[in-house]
């Protein structure tokens, strides 16, 4: 059987992405004033030409040390959650800052009957898009879609915040992955069994498998 990730409305996507930001926005204001951020303090930085053993197309990047394992982390788990016939990637497309604490994510490439194909594609709206979108916001507290698709994160502990980024991808994920129409930043943890102490963990991973149509 071919494997073909189902493409979807970039109109309804982007228009959905920003009516929940705008909602979650105020929704995830109150929690983010309630525990503002704490100036971390100045990590070592590694050099790293791979993540998880895929190549970084655009060359060596330097991150902080915890940040590079993080990286690690998330490809790993995006691979073990990709369907069988994908081999793990192999090529990974994307840039780090200046500071060594946030990537910008742009591609990945593995391979399927010997032919090397782009999983994931800043410029492609599909459900690849969300379901690696999933995988980074299981990994990380702060993930970001940039003009163009590309998908950014700051590094930092897992977990749900419920800042408007977060809310945002909740409820589009609801919409387009989970086909849950009505989810909103208010109800989607309620419509999709969210409110057990693990749920950000277990929606984004699920998340994850529904858009790269893994299988069961």
């Amino acid at each position: 059987m071919s494997y073909r990730i189902p493409s979807l409305s970039r109109r309804r996507v982007l228009v959905g992405v920003a009516a929940a930001a705008s909602a979650a926005t105020v929704a995830g204001a109150s929690a983010a004033h309630a525990a503002p951020p704490t100036a971390r303090p100045a990590q070592p930085l590694v050099t790293r030409d791979r993540i998880a053993g895929a190549r970084l197309t655009s060359g060596p990047v330097r991150v902080e040390a915890d940040f590079a394992d993080r990286l690690d982390d998330w490809l790993a788990f995006w691979s073990a959650n990709s369907p069988r016939r994908l081999s793990s990637p192999v090529e990974v497309d994307g840039e780090a800052d200046a500071t060594g604490a946030a990537f910008t994510l742009r591609a990945i490439r593995v391979v399927r009957d010997d032919q090397p194909v782009e999983a994931f594609t800043a410029g492609r709206v599909d459900a690849a898009h969300l379901a690696t979108l999933a995988s980074l916001h299981h990994h990380f507290p702060l993930v970001g879609v940039e003009a163009g698709g590309g998908l950014r994160v700051t590094d930092g502990a897992a977990g749900f915040t419920g800042g408007p980024e977060q809310l945002a991808f909740a409820v589009t994920a609801c919409r387009e992955l989970w086909g849950v129409r009505t989810a909103d930043s208010a109800a989607w943890r309620d419509q999709v069994g969210g409110r057990r102490a693990d749920a950000w963990a277990a929606f984004t991973r699920e998340s994850l498998r529904r858009g790269l149509r893994t299988e069961a």
